[in-house]
């Protein structure tokens, strides 16, 4: 499948006094929605949306996992960056990346994983139209 959209990876955001605690520092949950936000997005960006997957690839997801690994703390008006990345795709489920940056500087690392059903709720194999986009992001960033 031949892919003619750009897809949108990131979306940039500065952090507000209603994102951190009491003393300045980003609170840990702030992250969930900004990975949320950034995967509708770019998976908009193909023509797809989750409440809709059933009725235009026959499927739908469900999510099965989240976790956030936080590097470096971040304070209010920090400007950050979430980017989306692929980190693995299996048969009836994927794992997406989120890199969250600070400027150049890597601030925190999340990751959801999402399974795909049939109607039924049964097991279903990744849509190819799913997988040609899942194909188009890039790896995340290292850790280490």
């Amino acid at each position: 499948m031949t892919l003619t959209t750009t897809p949108v990876t990131q979306q940039r955001f500065q952090l507000s006094y209603g994102d951190c605690d009491a003393v300045g520092i980003s609170y840990f949950a702030i992250n969930y929605p900004w990975m949320e936000r950034t995967y509708s997005v770019w998976l908009h960006s193909f023509g797809l949306a989750s409440h809709t997957l059933l009725e235009t690839v026959g499927v739908y997801t469900v999510g099965l996992k989240s976790e956030c690994h936080y590097i470096s703390n971040c304070r209010v008006f920090d400007e950050l960056t979430c980017t989306v990345a692929l980190d693995r795709i299996g048969n009836t489920s994927y794992t997406l990346a989120f890199d969250f940056e600070r400027g150049e500087e890597l601030v925190a690392q999340g990751r959801m994983t999402f399974a795909v059903r049939n109607p039924d709720g049964t097991k279903a194999p990744i849509p190819e139209r799913f997988l040609a986009a899942l194909r188009t992001l890039d790896p995340p960033r290292s850790l280490a």
